[in-house]
């Protein structure tokens, strides 16, 4: 399923060329939506801050296969905003409308009787994608990741590369601080800290500490404690850097429209996208 986050404008063309062009493209093409986020309300947060009031123009896609080197030939700026794990044989029965048996005290119904699947993520990013990724950057595009993008590094050591670190995992939905600890880069400029009840994500992060703008931290001083043992309150959750001839923004909150439409995200968002494209 994919949208263009702006109609092209009337053309003059003739028909005999209308039939021969192919459609201009956007500024930058967009991978979103998972399980755990719907693309829906990424689109939504994205085409209002970005889109309608940056007037920035987005090809969006839910569809992993489109994200090619062929297919990012002549975008200027790749997004990406969803996970690195496809379900081919669906969620199981109860994963299908979680919370079901909670809410209703009853188990999920089917007669006949489902048929039993595997229902097992894989990870859907090839060598290729992680390649054409890396590709598109050195040579001087450049990527905004958002949120659970992390998880994708798991899986791919190209892609891993360029985003700067891997996913570690996050607690239950809290509230949380932003703090601006490099108030003088490009995308932090005019940025204040900010409060958002969001998913608080936690990485390892593998690239220099001077890149870092963003930390999140938990006022209440909980920690996460996970497969990599307790990372304490607080993680990195934002930064930006150049890549080859290209450039390089992650931004850690983005679990709900809410925290993505918080006015001082907006601006950080905003900021990104302006540094990204040499705008700034």
């Amino acid at each position: 399923m994919s949208a263009r986050g702006r109609t092209p404008g009337p053309r003059t063309a003739s028909s005999s060329q209308r039939r021969t062009t192919r459609p201009q493209k956007a500024t930058a093409f967009a991978l979103i939506g998972d399980r755990y986020h719907n693309s829906d309300y990424i689109r939504v947060a994205l085409g209002k801050t970005l889109v309608q009031n940056a007037a920035l123009a987005i090809d969006f896609t839910d569809e992993v296969t489109h994200l090619s080197a062929e297919t990012l030939n002549g975008y200027r700026l790749l997004i990406v905003f969803r996970d690195g794990m496809v379900w081919p044989q669906g969620y199981g029965a109860e994963g299908s409308y979680p919370g079901y048996a909670h809410d209703t005290g009853s188990p999920l119904l089917s007669d006949p009787p489902l048929p039993m699947t595997d229902a097992k993520p894989r990870w859907w990013m090839t060598p290729a994608q992680g390649r054409a990724v890396k590709q598109f950057v050195e040579e001087g595009g450049s990527a905004l990741f958002y949120h659970n993008s992390s998880n994708i590094s798991l899986s791919n050591p190209d892609f891993r590369d360029v985003e700067g670190a891997i996913y570690t995992g996050h607690p239950p939905v809290r509230p949380f601080k932003i703090r601006v600890v490099n108030p003088t880069h490009p995308i932090t400029r005019g940025v204040r800290d900010f409060l958002v009840t969001d998913e608080q994500h936690y990485v390892q992060y593998k690239k220099a500490a001077c890149h870092v703008l963003l930390e999140s931290e938990n006022l209440d001083g909980l920690s996460y404690v996970g497969s990599h043992g307790d990372q304490g309150p607080s993680c990195e959750a934002g930064w930006a850097y150049d890549y080859g001839r290209g450039r390089v923004c992650f931004l850690a909150p983005g679990h709900m429209i809410s925290v993505l439409w918080n006015p001082e995200y907006v601006r950080l968002q905003r900021n990104a996208v302006t540094w990204l494209l040499r705008e700034r």
